[in-house]
């Protein structure tokens, strides 16, 4: 199994920490991203929207980081991290849709400008990672996983901008609940780190 990756991605980070956790193996092709080699062969190929992570098993190609861990948990992970009965699988891909919609248009947008220099409205950015921080804080409050009694693919999904919200700007001392959710993640067995988190 191959990930097309870049190591300062938190979507392509993601796969990383699911396969880790569950011991899957997995071969790394780095993807000089700033060299533009995300829109050049073999990666265009791969995926059309030039975009990393892609994750090729065999004949299988799959483009975008939920989905990825959706095949990587229900391949390797049986029950544990994607559960297939109807309650617990919507509720994880509640979060899911957040790990593709709020958190990067927050945290993940705050970061982009100040760490990689990205032309976009930074009020904008810090004020919709406030809102779903907040959000998020009060659900952590009263639980220690986003859904479950346990860590799913949703926690994975939702933990790297978020974590990584500090080198935009954004962190996580106003959210106790959050930063102590992290720290859950962090303490998990075969964790493994990223780039500034």
């Amino acid at each position: 199994m191959k990930l097309y990756d870049l190591d300062v991605s938190g979507n392509c980070y993601k796969v990383r920490l699911l396969c880790s956790l569950l011991s899957v193996p997995v071969d790394l092709v780095p993807v000089d991203f700033m060299g533009g080699a995300h829109k050049r062969s073999p990666v265009i190929d791969l995926n059309a929207f030039g975009q990393v992570p892609v994750l090729e098993d065999g004949g299988l190609i799959l483009r975008d980081s939920q989905a990825i861990l959706v095949y990587v948990a229900r391949k390797w992970g049986a029950e544990t991290w994607l559960p297939t009965d109807a309650e617990s699988m919507a509720q994880i891909m509640q979060w899911l849709m957040v790990a593709e919609n709020e958190i990067p248009r927050g945290p993940g947008d705050a970061r982009l400008h100040d760490k990689f220099k990205m032309q976009l409205d930074i009020a904008v950015a810090r004020e919709k990672a406030a809102r779903i921080l907040a959000l998020m804080n009060a659900h952590l409050e009263q639980r220690q996983w986003l859904v479950l009694d346990r860590p799913t693919i949703a926690d994975i999904a939702c933990m790297p901008y978020v974590a990584l919200g500090w080198e935009g700007g954004v962190p996580l001392d106003p959210y106790p609940a959050v930063a102590a959710w992290v720290g859950r993640i962090k303490a998990l067995p075969r964790f493994i780190p990223m780039p500034g988190l």
